[in-house]
């Protein structure tokens, strides 16, 4: 049980890793880790949508650090937002039903101990196509997010 525990651990760790490339949009701010996920909070739900769920991903990598042999400390904060739009998702679908892959739609959030003061927002790219009207909403709730009310 322990080492499924450690295998899922470190998927999820490698899965962070691979949103660190060109595949990924990012924003930062100084706004506090606080105030930016109560904003992209309030975005989210602004746009009509409902939160599935929020992984306190930073919490669960710091909390499990030890079990898999680590000592190094990812994020101070890190939060991740899924959630979907039926509108939006019925839309993409029906355009190609294997865009059942994307969704539900992720927005992380996430403050690193080598930049205290900076708090950034993003989320991954999506491929050409009709999942770019997807890409371009969480552009628009990441901004949101960012800038504050």
């Amino acid at each position: 049980m322990k080492r499924l525990f450690s295998i899922g651990v470190a998927l999820c760790a490698m899965t962070v890793g691979a949103w660190a490339g060109d595949d990924v949009i990012t924003y930062e701010t100084s706004d506090t880790f606080d105030d930016v996920t109560f904003a992209l909070e309030n975005a989210i739900i602004g746009q009509g949508l409902v939160i599935d769920s929020v992984s306190h991903t930073g919490e669960m990598l710091e909390r499990t650090k030890a079990d898999v042999g680590s000592d190094i400390t990812l994020f101070t904060e890190a939060q991740v937002f899924s959630f979907c739009s039926a509108n939006l998702s019925r839309k993409v679908m029906e355009a190609d039903f294997m865009n059942i892959r994307f969704c539900p739609y992720d927005i992380f959030v996430y403050v690193r101990p080598d930049a205290p003061d900076t708090t950034v927002v993003g989320f991954r790219t999506f491929p050409e196509g009709a999942m770019k009207e997807v890409e371009a909403l969480l552009d628009e709730i990441a901004q949101s997010a960012v800038e504050g009310f």
